[in-house]
């Protein structure tokens, strides 16, 4: 029997609140985030100007930038339309059902404008001082490692420094471009897209990619980001974003564990200053790790576990879409990247905590 086509109905009477199922894990997510934002009031209530048209409030911008890292939303325009329509997302971020939503230009100027890198920092730090209370972080053990974030930008953009352009033939937006017999390096050229990304390769035998530097120090006991950096990308950054999470966040008589490039004299200086026992993988030649130190059952443990930071790269690039940055800047940047891996610290303290669960 086919069914009979109905009129629309003028006026509902269920509630947005009703309709997300009591059991859905993304109410406890909603409630973690709303305390760790109240805790941020002050330093929020100071990104509103005192005059003017209103802005969208700063915790509905986290709160969206949130969504977008946990469920994979490819880009702020994909974001906005998909809170037009999806329930789940206009609850999260804290619309009502018959409160119109943002345009793109709108959100992404706002974003620009009020979530800056103090504020998206502290929201990162309010994360890691939640898992601190819940006593799920290692104050004993940590490691560290760095990946790529690929630019926004692409290797057309290249031009010499001292030119404002490089050698395109033709016109329209993908003009071809020959670099035949011309040598590319960050000395020699600069991406017109994004002055601030890096020609850089992760081995010898891969090609140069425009990019940033990731970085990330990681407790062992749970997988938890404890402290992360974006830098550009150069072949001494993961040394010297290292120095600077190691002495803001690793305390004395703790070991660090990482890969055979720390094996560096200048890093273990700085490990060895601060009391921090060097966990790290000896390089293959004239490594500067004791070789007492690679024979203790510690030290074997360490290095088994340091893997699990790779576990962080796969979540924030396949997930948090951290493998391509979305803007252009170093500054832009570590603001996505600082979302995606507050984000990941979430998502890993639901899965300790058992959710899903009734909001409480």
């Amino acid at each position: 029997m086919r069914g009979v086509e109905r009129p629309e109905t003028l006026f509902s009477y269920v509630s947005l609140e009703d309709r997300i199922p009591a059991n859905h894990p993304i109410r406890k997510l909603r409630a973690v985030v709303d305390a760790l934002l109240r805790q941020m009031d002050d330093r929020i209530d100071a990104c509103y100007a005192k005059r003017g048209r209103p802005s969208i409030p700063p915790h509905r911008l986290l709160r969206a930038l949130l969504l977008q890292a946990i469920y994979s939303i490819p880009s702020e325009r994909r974001l906005v339309e998909a809170i037009e329509y999806n329930l789940l997302y206009r609850w999260f971020v804290g619309l009502g059902l018959d409160e119109p939503v943002w345009d793109h230009s709108t959100f992404s100027a706002n974003r620009e404008r009020l979530l800056n890198q103090e504020i998206v920092q502290a929201f990162f730090r309010q994360v890691r001082d939640y898992a601190e209370l819940r006593a799920v972080l290692s104050h004993e053990h940590f490691s560290v490692d760095g990946t790529l974030i690929d630019a926004w930008a692409s290797h057309k953009s290249l031009a010499p420094i001292d030119e404002e352009t490089g050698p395109h033939q033709g016109q329209g937006k993908n003009p071809t471009v020959d670099f035949t017999g011309e040598k590319r390096s960050n000395a020699t050229h600069r991406s017109t897209t994004d002055p601030d990304a890096r020609l850089f390769r992760k081995s010898a035998g891969d090609k140069a990619h425009l990019c940033y530097a990731g970085h990330v120090l990681m407790e062992n006991r749970n997988g938890l980001v404890v402290d992360a950096e974006v830098t550009l990308a150069t072949g001494t950054a993961e040394y010297e974003a290292a120095e600077v999470m190691v002495e803001r966040s690793v305390p004395a008589n703790a070991t660090l564990a990482a890969d055979r490039k720390y094996d560096a004299a200048r890093f273990l200086d700085v490990l060895g200053r601060k009391g921090i026992t060097p966990h790290i993988a000896c390089k293959k030649v004239g490594s500067n790790i004791p070789e007492a130190l690679t024979q203790s059952e510690a030290y074997r443990t360490s290095l088994k576990v340091r893997k699990r930071i790779e576990e962080i790269f796969g979540w924030v690039k396949t997930v948090g879409g951290l493998r391509k940055a979305r803007f252009v800047g170093l500054a832009k940047v570590k603001v996505q990247a600082l979302i995606a891996f507050a984000a990941y610290n979430l998502v890993r303290l639901a899965k300790l905590s058992g959710w899903p669960l009734k909001a409480t």
